[in-house]
């Protein structure tokens, strides 16, 4: 069995450097979990509503102080709905209770 080179020694090394250095960053710095994100349901009232090029959105107040949009919302303003969304996301969606 021949002996491996100083250059691919050298980079073997640098690969498993880079890999644990990855790894680290990603489990310490940005952990993977942070991406998913429980749903919340809730009842709320439709704040407004207006139309762009692509259609119609909705604007809606939740219970985290955070106003959510709806894309492609027909409701009117005032009307009840229950919408789902991710914590400390904008983005909701009408759903059906």
């Amino acid at each position: 069995m021949e002996e491996m080179s100083d250059g691919k020694k050298y980079g073997l090394m640098f690969l498993c450097i880079f890999i644990a250095a990855f790894i680290i960053i990603a489990t310490l710095i940005f952990p993977f979990w942070n991406l998913i994100r429980e749903d919340v349901y809730e009842e709320v009232e439709i704040m407004g509503n207006w139309t762009t090029w692509y259609g119609t959105m909705c604007t809606v107040d939740t219970s985290d102080n955070i106003p959510k949009t709806i894309d492609n919302c027909d409701k009117e303003a005032g009307d009840i709905v229950t919408v789902k969304y991710g914590i400390d996301l904008a983005d909701a969606e009408i759903v059906n209770p």
